[in-house]
């Protein structure tokens, strides 16, 4: 019996460190960028020896990896299923769509590091899928290229405005947001009806 205890204990250990190094790179990212953050510096933001990361993680790629799947996780969550109904207003598409991703860049200090560094590309790719979806949804008779070229406009004025909102607050953040919404609204309004 204690032998089917203790590699339980030692899981639970692993999954800690993880957790811990992942914060420390998340942190790490938040500040310095993707391309100038370094696994030593995301060691002794951690508290851990460079060798003990390595243990864990064989690069700071595989940790942007396991970041963005938990940005990615956040955003699956976040975003109301029904959001993809056709029937659904436009406006209330793109708020179901563009809150709970701000709201999430906000909590997740590396969020908008991540989504514009070249090797946490999944992302990206994750929220572009998400809007092709949902104007896939919305327009099925839409050609799969053409969606997916305005999906990726779409994802582009988003990152654009991005940093602007995440740097303001209050009424200034409420503001921008809506300006971010209206821009969607008017680019992708003769898409939806």
């Amino acid at each position: 019996m204690a032998g089917t205890v203790k590699p339980r204990r030692r899981q639970a250990r692993g999954q800690r460190r993880m957790a811990q190094l992942l914060d420390a790179a998340e942190e790490v990212f938040a500040a310095d960028g993707f391309h100038a953050a370094t696994t030593n510096a995301i060691a002794v933001t951690a508290g851990v020896s460079p060798g003990t990361l390595y243990q864990f993680f064989p690069n700071k790629e595989s940790m942007a990896t396991e970041l963005a799947d938990r940005y990615v996780a956040a955003l699956a969550a976040a975003h109301a299923p029904d959001a993809l109904v056709a029937g659904v207003p436009l406006d209330d598409v793109i708020d179901r769509m563009v809150d709970p991703a701000i709201r999430i860049a906000g909590e997740h200090r590396a969020f908008e590091a991540m989504f514009r560094a070249q090797p946490c590309d999944q992302l990206r790719a994750a929220v572009t899928g998400n809007v092709d979806r949902t104007i896939a949804a919305r327009v099925p008779a839409l050609d799969p290229s053409r969606r997916r070229l305005i999906a990726t406009v779409t994802v582009r004025i988003f990152d654009a405005l991005l940093p602007a909102i995440l740097a303001a607050s209050g009424r200034a953040r409420a503001e921008l947001t809506g300006e971010l919404k209206r821009v969607l609204r008017a680019y992708l309004l003769d898409v939806s009806d």
